[in-house]
């Protein structure tokens, strides 16, 4: 180490780092302390830029909330839709041929110009709903500030101060939420109107949306409506009618409150007059105007059909926001025919119901009562009343499923299964008979012994893959139509024999949308059994053709069943033919009985008559009776009577058995059968009562 090396000298470590000695420091010398003036603290230079500075912070943050407004608008706001023409939301259905059938929601006119409106009646509106609608942009301040201190010192009366562009905005894109949110967002949209479109544009589409009372939108709607004229026809008076309406258009409207629609009338002219658009003179000139209401036959805006399918179409529509159409599947010529049919069926207190659709479940056409007016309850959809004897396909369907044929022999004798004793309703018995006999015949007795041969869950079986979804409940006694099943469903059931595969579900769209996994799943479709459907087949051709249901029978081959359940309440007859299937239901709403009805009489005849007017096809003729002039052309020559032995025929007459036996000599005797087990007293107070809730087929 060097010692020679020069080092810089050392500060005193007690002296004071920067600048002048502290006085305030213990360290300081009196000297310090004590000589000459304290030097002057050196002057900070004036930042007059701070000022600019939180200015410009201030704008930038003014434009950041913008842009998170037009941001938060956007995403709550329909400012892609505010630059279209807005429609108030509707639904027209339409018939499978594209005739409109019926409308639900807002009757809307067509759109109407501005420009090619008569000055007087743009005048009016613009009188009374926005004066300084061609100057402002979009919001009035001044019409704000007047409505604010007149609603603020005025009791009994209020003003609103939105503009023609805030109302455009509000009506056609907003909720009617009253919060500071929507407000702001009318406002904003009516920039965005104002930027976007011209004056004209804005007041053409507010008049062409505006609500005017009675369901009716837009002013050619109203005029129409009201007046029996388009809007460009409108006089002066009508006009100012019109444009009082917009402040209260429900209470105002003048089918309903013609007074009120007057007086109102006269205060927009008087408005017009203030805004100088109309003279005094002219104004005197102007009496009241004349309501004059359309008399053009409006869509309905229900029926039973439509009442059925709107909920369809709304879940494949989603939420409405415009005028929609939907075709559905009703044919106008096949639901004419079931309407005539009603009125044609002759009902006193009786109700009815018709149900026609095509064999893959289209409902073609639907009745679901008298008349929709006095009572829309729809029996076609809603009501759940016993089948009959129509029930009995699902025995015979899970009788041929059992090997069975539709020349399978079944006893036609009374029958006691457990406490149930069945009986045929006419009190006849044939013994052994054939299943295509007992099934034209309508037996009790054979359909009860079929149901316990194969079983009640066979037959139930049998109903649900044919689509019947109410509850059956496990018994011998279904097989007599005791579980409640709707008109519609029951149809859909003897569709699917028509198809040829079930189920078939009903529906009233002419498109649908894909079904999702699980419904496809559930509805699996499956072919019935080539050997199953030809015996049904047979079997349902029998009834029509030599059983209950002869009344029905048409020109062309007839397949069908009837149904009548006890002390005759329901009387059906469903049945198909030339690829429409039909159901015609009658019977009381409160269940009472209908003496004398019965599904192979008036349900029969309803059917027959429907279905001959919508395939175009007659009655089946009437066996023709030949007569000949002398009995000798027909006899065989001899000896001898033409009888042998005598010949008995029985029957029965006011529920009691009755025969009439035919003599070899030709004469006539009155019998008694002697199996008629009411004939020579009544059945036992147990057995009535437990046969009462048990249906009985009329064989009639």
């Amino acid at each position: 180490m060097r010692y020679d090396t020069p080092y810089p000298p050392v500060a005193d470590p007690m002296a004071p780092r920067f600048g002048a000695p502290d006085p305030a420091s213990p360290h300081a010398s009196f000297d310090d302390m004590g000589g000459g003036d304290p030097p002057e603290p050196p002057k900070r230079p004036r930042r007059w830029w701070l000022s600019w500075r939180w200015i410009s912070r201030g704008l930038a943050a003014l434009i950041v909330l913008l842009i998170v407004a037009v941001a938060w608008l956007i995403f709550t706001a329909p400012l892609s839709k505010s630059l279209e023409p807005p429609v108030p939301p509707s639904i027209t259905l339409l018939s499978a041929e594209g005739t409109p059938i019926a409308r639900t929601g807002a009757i809307v006119g067509k759109p109407v110009d501005a420009t090619r409106l008569p000055q007087h009646v743009v005048d009016a509106f613009i009188a009374v709903e926005d004066r300084r609608f061609r100057t402002h942009w979009g919001i009035d301040p001044r019409g704000i500030a007047r409505a604010f201190f007149h609603n603020l010192f005025t009791s009994g009366s209020s003003q609103g101060g939105s503009t023609i562009t805030q109302q455009l905005a509000k009506n056609a894109f907003l909720s009617s939420k009253r919060t500071m949110g929507r407000k702001f967002q009318e406002v904003l949209i009516a920039f965005w109107l104002e930027a976007w479109l011209t004056k004209d544009e804005i007041l053409s589409r507010y008049l062409s949306n505006v609500y005017f009372g009675d369901n009716q939108y837009g002013l050619d709607a109203a005029a129409r409506h009201y007046f029996s004229r388009p809007a460009i026809d409108l006089t002066t008076g009508q006009a100012a009618m019109l444009a009082g309406l917009v402040k209260a258009p429900s209470r105002l409207a003048p089918s309903g409150n013609l007074k009120g629609a007057q007086a109102r009338q006269r205060v927009v002219i008087g408005t017009m007059v203030d805004a100088g658009l109309l003279t005094p003179a002219e104004a005197a000139d102007i009496g009241p105007a004349r309501l004059r209401l359309s008399k053009s036959k409006a869509l309905p805006t229900g029926t039973y059909f439509a009442d059925w399918v709107l909920p369809q179409a709304r879940d494949m529509e989603g939420e409405l926001t415009a005028e929609r159409t939907v075709t559905t599947t009703l044919e106008t010529r096949m639901q004419r025919a079931a309407e005539r049919a009603v009125r044609n069926a002759g009902l006193r207190e009786a109700q009815i119901a018709i149900v026609a659709m095509r064999p893959d479940g289209r409902v073609v056409a639907m009745v679901g009562g008298k008349d929709y007016a006095k009572s829309p309850f729809n029996r076609a959809t809603q009501a759940r009343r016993q089948p009959g004897s129509t029930f009995k396909l699902f025995v015979y369907l899970a009788a041929l499923r059992s090997g069975m044929t539709p020349d399978s022999t079944v006893l036609d004798e009374p029958v006691t299964i457990g406490e149930w004793s069945p009986r045929n309703s006419d009190g006849r018995y044939l013994g052994e008979i054939t299943l295509r006999q007992a099934f034209a015949r309508s037996s009790n007795v054979a359909a009860a012994r079929l149901t316990k041969q194969v079983g009640p869950a066979a037959v139930i079986r049998a109903a649900r893959d044919l689509g019947i979804s109410t509850p059956i409940a496990s018994e011998a006694s279904i097989a007599l139509g005791t579980s409640t099943v709707s008109l519609l469903e029951l149809t859909a059931a003897y569709a699917a024999i028509a198809q040829g595969d079930a189920p078939v579900v009903p529906r009233g769209l002419s498109q649908t949308d894909e079904p999702g996994w699980f419904d496809r799943i559930a509805n699996i479709r499956r072919s019935l059994g080539q050997r199953e459907l030809e015996g049904m087949r047979d079997l349902m051709a029998a009834a029509v053709n030599e059983g209950t249901g002869r009344s029905a029978a048409l020109s062309v081959e007839t397949f069908g069943k009837t149904g009548t359940t006890q002390d005759n309440r329901d009387a059906l007859f469903v049945g198909y033919a030339e690829g429409i299937v039909t159901a015609v239901w009658m019977g009381n709403d409160d269940n009472t009985p209908n003496p004398g009805l019965a599904g192979g009489g008036a349900p029969a005849r309803v059917w027959r008559d429907f279905m001959a007017q919508a395939l175009g096809v007659a009655a089946k003729p009437k066996p023709v009776v030949e007569t000949f002039d002398n009995a000798s052309d027909v006899l065989d020559e001899g000896d001898g009577n033409f009888i042998d032995r005598p010949i008995e025929i029985e029957g029965s007459f006011g529920g009691q058995g009755l025969g009439v036996r035919l003599n070899p000599d030709g004469s006539f005797e009155m019998t008694r059968p002697e199996d008629d087990p009411g004939f020579d007293e009544p059945p036992p107070e147990r057995d009535r009562r437990r046969r009462e809730p048990v249906p009985e087929e009329d064989g009639f």
